[in-house]
């Protein structure tokens, strides 16, 4: 059986992002299992939503109990931080925050389940944490460095050498720079084919450039957007990760939506209000896209549409 693993950081990054693409591979009989580095407890909720729980995070934990159902998702697994909050929030510096971790104390749990799960593929955040999340951020560096430790490899992570691809090939630049760690040996190849194909998030900025112009228009400022107006979306538009891979998910979307919709106390901004404004940030219900870091992407690879290389 081929197995995926999703590392991400909070309950709803699963649905909310490739739930597609998770629902996808688990009903087509792939073990998808959700890594999760946080209980979700700095979160915004409404009180109303607290009733039965002992804290926020027991409440997004039952959420995401509920979308891993609606998913089919094999299994949720926790690294066992706590969420850390947006840049400057206080919970960045409590003590058991997934900001306040080390990278590689962070890697030697990714590590772990790395091992017992033994995935043919791996999903993360990007380096630029999607929209600027500091536990998103650390969990792409803490990845990256879970490879290096288990199979001696150093995974370039400067995305910002690469220019968006708007063709059905990758560009000519090679992706991402990869090169073996001076602890490797050479007689190591066997344990390297053995890599699972490792894969970060990309979303593509199109649609988000255009919203950064609209939005003014209709009354709200791009630089304080989202549920408590801390999300930079002027920055954000200004992020390039290269698409590599786009997998179709049109079939799935039903799965993705329910999934969402476990997520109640998280429901996010682009559900409300404006019918432009939900419209502008919805993704696309046809394809979700990936960037590629292993095995390396080669000068004129074409946009590949299965993450297991098939």
């Amino acid at each position: 059986m081929k197995t995926l693993l999703a590392i991400f950081a909070h309950p709803d990054d699963e649905s909310f992002g490739i739930g597609g693409t998770l629902a996808k591979y688990a009903h087509e009989g792939v073990a998808v299992y959700y890594l999760c580095g946080t209980r979700g407890e700095s979160g915004t909720v409404d009180p109303a939503f607290l009733r039965g729980y002992a804290d926020v995070g027991a409440l997004r934990s039952a959420e995401l109990e509920c979308a891993s159902r609606e998913l089919g998702l094999a299994g949720v697994r926790y690294l066992g931080f706590r969420d850390s909050g947006m840049p400057g929030a206080p919970d960045n510096r409590h003590p058991n925050s997934l900001f306040c971790a080390s990278v590689d104390a962070v890697a030697e749990r990714i590590i772990a389940h790395i091992t017992d799960v033994q995935p043919d593929v791996v999903i993360t955040h990007d380096k630029f944490g999607g929209y600027g999340h500091p536990d998103h951020i650390k969990l792409y560096h803490a990845t990256l460095r879970a490879y290096e430790k288990l199979y001696g490899l150093s995974l370039g992570d400067d995305h910002t050498a690469f220019s968006p691809t708007t063709s059905d090939s990758i560009n000519d630049h090679p992706s991402p720079a990869l090169h073996r760690s001076s602890h490797q040996s050479s007689t190591d190849d066997a344990r390297v084919e053995r890599v699972p194909r490792l894969y970060v998030t990309a979303f593509p900025k199109g649609m988000l450039k255009v919203a950064v112009r609209l939005l003014p228009l209709l009354g709200q400022n791009p630089r304080q957007f989202g549920r408590n107006k801390d999300i930079d979306l002027v920055t954000m538009s200004t992020w390039v990760v290269p698409v590599t891979t786009r997998i179709p998910v049109r079939a799935y979307i039903g799965h993705k939506e329910r999934a969402s919709a476990c997520h109640l106390s998280q429901q996010p901004v682009t559900r409300q209000g404006n019918l432009i404004v939900r419209l502008l940030f919805r993704r696309a219900n046809t394809w979700e896209a990936f960037s590629r870091l292993y095995p390396p992407v080669k000068a004129g690879e074409p946009i590949e549409t299965d993450l297991f290389g098939v």
